[in-house]
């Protein structure tokens, strides 16, 4: 039985209003520039696009990437993903052989895991109670979903459509009880999205609930350093399985723990940055924040 409960997030004290505003005139902004960025457009007309004055605008890009809005639009081109490709095939070879994620503070070093059984799975999450929140995040509201046994799904959405992403993630576990608990997720959205919580003496533990082929995507995903990225083949080429590129797509296209386990790190064939389940406009958002925070 699934159980749910009716919420308006924008009338939660959980979510601050300043918050939610501030990813929202962010993703207003690199649409604008996703779409323009050929032009290179001036700050001004970024700005405009995203209802802020420029010097409103920088300062709002400076306090949520570390980067500026024209150190962001450089960030978006087919080039910038280009780069982030190069030499993608030995990253992920070192990072495999060492068993790290990559250097410094990283969040992905930080991460022990578990999957659950196969009859866990297939039982679409029979017995499991699972409790949900809703948080601010860099990337708009989160959705926060967790078991007993640690953080077990992650979603984003934007203003308005929380109750949507929601349900998106309860039909990935239909038979699983839901309580609404603001309180209980909002240390694990705090672990998540405050790289000074990032520590390796206190590892953020998740919980990969999916088939086996799609949980070896998911951890070798795991397995990409912050900023950089692989492309699909990349991925099928280090599970054996070099023709299986569309495979991994979908695997990771179905990713439940969005994020944390960095599915918006992986690219489409010659770096083209294909769709995102939450969204292309955050997935751009996502590699451009780990870039000011990978600096």
């Amino acid at each position: 039985m699934t159980v749910t409960a009716s919420i308006d997030p924008h009338r939660d004290p959980a979510l601050p209003a300043a918050a939610l505003r501030d990813y929202d005139s962010v993703r207003r902004a690199i649409a604008f520039m996703s779409q323009h960025w050929r032009s290179q457009p001036p700050i001004e007309a970024v700005a405009e696009a995203a209802a802020l004055t420029p010097d409103e605008l920088h300062l709002l890009f400076r306090r949520w990437a570390g980067l500026t809005p024209k150190a962001f639009l450089q960030a978006l081109t087919l080039d910038y993903a280009k780069n982030l490709l190069r030499d993608s095939a030995s990253v992920l070879d070192a990072a495999l052989a060492s068993g790290l994620s990559g250097p410094g503070r990283l969040h992905d070093l930080f991460v022990s895991h578990e999957a659950m059984s196969p009859g866990e799975w297939k039982s679409g999450g029979a017995g499991l109670l699972l409790t949900y929140g809703f948080h601010p995040s860099p990337f708009g509201s989160a959705v926060v979903i967790a078991s007993p046994r640690g953080l077990t799904g992650l979603a984003f959405a934007d203003p308005g459509e929380e109750a949507a992403a929601l349900a998106d993630m309860q039909r990935r576990w239909p038979r699983a009880s839901y309580r609404h608990d603001d309180a209980g997720t909002a240390a694990l959205a705090q672990r998540v999205f405050d790289p000074s919580r990032w520590c390796a003496e206190q590892p953020l533990r998740v919980v990969l609930i999916g088939s086996d082929f799609e949980i070896r995507v998911w951890q070798t995903l795991l397995k990409i350093p912050m900023g950089r990225a692989v492309s699909y083949s990349d991925i099928a080429g280090h599970l054996g399985a070099a023709k299986a590129a569309r495979a991994v797509g979908a695997a990771v296209g179905r990713n439940p723990i969005s994020f944390v386990v960095p599915c918006h790190r992986a690219l489409g064939k010659g770096g083209a940055l294909t769709g995102y389940h939450w969204g292309l406009t955050r997935k751009q958002a996502m590699l451009g924040w780990e870039a000011g925070h990978s600096q």
